[in-house]
């Protein structure tokens, strides 16, 4: 057994006896055993030092960035082993960085424990290292003296700086290959490839020279596009939402395309278009598609919250695949008010019909039908509204959708009790170039709808437009500038004849914070309040990113609300600030904002938001 023993005067002993260890001498037997156990897991560290006195600070970053023993520093588990194998590794991962920056007559030293580490055999490896150390030496710096790619066709981007001249990085090199082969590509020669390179470095004139020759192979079209994997999709709308153009010149891009409608449908879980390595018969590029099919059922909760409006839930179901051609059918429903000051509560159901590719690639066929109630602040609505139309992709940033919806409502508020029935030809076109919908960083987005509506029986007609700009600026690594315009117009009747849900209020989170909820109409002289027939709202961010997940953001918000089409004439303005935290997550932040009036006077205090995303 072994026994610890304390010593006021020659400190901490060790002795051996046998018999029965007390339980106390357990405990300090454990102590040790973790307080030795740890001793040695730190002494197993070694010393990591790398040196290149030549470098300047953005190469050594790059080099420490590159090293494995610098890696291994940090690891205090890592055995004798590992530490010899990333100090060996570092040979060709340290040349690889002195390459890129034109570099080709370095000299690197790896000295493990004094011995150089590719002279230590991985049969004899020492059972400790203490130290390593990188010397690096760049030696000078070279240019190309001849930088050649060819052939190549007039539209091919290759980098200016593969020129005779300019420091001769590796990287350039494989970035010129790449770009002769891309533009011959684009070209319909699906088979282009650097078909001989000749790379030589003269390390007395200092100089790289680089000849590149490209063998483009024959202008193919598009073949065969066959599917694999699993799948409930008939092949024949596989074939319609791909829309790859058999028979066409081949292009990458149609390629693409094919992919991103196939993954657009959400019936996928992963999709995957690959060329096949020979070339069919009369120059013919054959394609496999490999897919797996989502769980056909999927189901969603959301819930948001603010001082005023109180709580809101949301809840959603979907079919994939409904009918064996990718089509998708959707219900939502929501409750919102509950436990707020906003009025009353309202309630949404709606139902949601899609399917890809009808009558062409890039257009989808849908049907909806809604049901609401929404008690707000100053109506009362019952409404109900079914219709179809077509969405149409016009590329990655443009987007476009018109439908034809009838509606009905029954209406309570300051003019009494009325009902509207309308036909309704909602057109509207998205340009989207945001790097995240959840929460962007650079990129702008803009949405415009014109909506002209019918009256039924005894309503009265006109027209709303609407459109939605946003722009998003980074400043720096941490900063990121957000601003958003909004304008709306309801012309033709009098707000009087107009479904309020269709009229302009300004307050609460998707507007004015700060403000109450819906706080901002028009008043008239008797009293009455009715929603604008006008409305031009205005927000403004700075988010920060702070340490970790979490993020600080102040803001500020303006909304406007006229009695007269014209937007700015004939209304009232209101604002509000304040600040925000956020807390990034894998949907999305979570936003926490404390918002306060600072103009107008329909102000009630600070008000909190709190939801998923970003405000805007």
């Amino acid at each position: 057994m072994v026994i610890f023993r304390r010593n006021p005067q020659h400190g901490r002993r060790v002795s051996f006896r046998g018999g029965t260890v007390p339980g106390r001498h357990i405990t300090r037997i454990l102590s040790a055993v973790l307080i030795w156990g740890a001793a040695a897991t730190i002494a197993r560290a070694a010393e990591v030092q790398l040196r290149a006195p030549d470098a300047d600070d953005a190469l050594l970053r790059q080099l420490r960035a590159a090293s494995l023993s610098i890696e291994t520093e940090a690891d205090t588990s890592a055995a004798p082993q590992d530490i010899l194998a990333a100090a060996r590794a570092d040979y060709a991962r340290l040349i690889g960085v002195l390459y890129g920056a034109g570099y080709y007559g370095p000299s690197i030293r790896i000295n493990v424990d004094g011995r150089e580490a590719s002279e230590i055999s991985p049969l004899n490896i020492p059972t400790r290292i203490r130290t390593v150390r990188i010397r690096v030496a760049t030696g000078p710096r070279f240019v190309f003296g001849q930088a050649r790619v060819a052939p190549i066709p007039p539209q091919a981007d290759i980098p200016e700086d593969y020129a005779p001249g300019q420091i001769a990085r590796s990287e350039l090199i494989q970035d010129a290959a790449a770009a002769a082969i891309t533009s011959w590509r684009d070209l319909g020669h699906a088979k282009a490839e650097i078909g001989a390179q000749r790379i030589t470095a003269n390390h007395a004139n200092r100089t790289l020279s680089s000849d590149l020759r490209v063998n483009p192979g024959p202008r193919l079209r598009f073949g065969t596009l066959r599917f694999r994997g699993e799948t409930r999709v008939r092949e024949e709308r596989l074939h319609e939402i791909a829309g790859l153009p058999t028979g066409k010149v081949f292009s990458p891009d149609e390629l693409d395309d094919a992919a991103e409608r196939l993954r657009r449908t959400g019936v996928f879980r992963s999709v995957a278009l690959t060329e096949d390595a020979g070339i069919g018969a009369g120059n013919a590029q054959d394609i496999t598609a490999e897919i797996v099919d989502q769980k056909r059922r999927r189901m969603g909760f959301g819930a948001e919250i603010s001082s005023l409006e109180g709580l809101g839930l949301s809840a959603m179901w979907m079919h994939r695949n409904l009918l064996g051609g990718a089509e998708r059918l959707r219900f939502d429903a929501e409750i919102g008010g509950i436990g707020g000051n906003s009025g009353g509560e309202d309630y949404r159901l709606s139902a949601r019909f899609d399917r890809p590719a009808t009558f062409q690639r890039d257009t989808d066929f849908f049907a909806l039908a809604e049901l609401a109630e929404e008690d707000e602040p100053d109506y009362f609505e019952r409404r109900a509204q079914v219709g179809f139309g077509f969405s149409r992709i016009f590329s990655d940033t443009r987007s476009g959708e018109m439908a034809v919806i009838y509606r009905y409502s029954e209406v309570e508020d300051d003019l009494g009790s009325r009902n509207f029935s309308h036909l309704t030809f909602p057109v509207g076109y998205t340009i989207d170039r945001r790097d995240s919908a959840l929460d962007t960083v650079r990129g702008e987005y803009l949405s415009a709808e014109v909506m002209p509506f019918l009256a039924v029986g005894d309503s009265e007609s006109g027209g709303r437009l609407t459109l939605d700009g946003r722009a998003y600026r980074p400043l720096g690594e941490r900063l990121v500038l957000a601003g958003r315009f909004q304008i709306g117009s309801v012309i033709g009747p009098d707000a009087r004849d107009v479904p309020p849900n269709l009229l302009f209020f300004s307050g609460g989170g998707d507007t004015v914070r700060g403000q109450p909820y819906q706080s901002l109409a028009v008043e008239r002289a008797n009293g009455d309040r009715l929603g604008g027939r006008s409305f031009i709202g205005l927000s403004a961010e700075m988010r920060a990113d702070l340490r970790g997940n979490f993020g600080i953001v102040g803001f500020v918000d303006a909304g406007f609300i006229g009695a007269d089409s014209v937007p700015g004439q004939d209304g009232a303005w209101h604002s509000g600030a304040g600040i925000g935290l956020r807390y990034k997550t894998a949907i999305g932040p979570v936003r926490f904002d404390l918002a306060a009036p600072i103009s107008g006077d329909t102000g009630d205090g600070p008000q909190i938001y709190i939801g998923i995303g970003q405000a805007f």
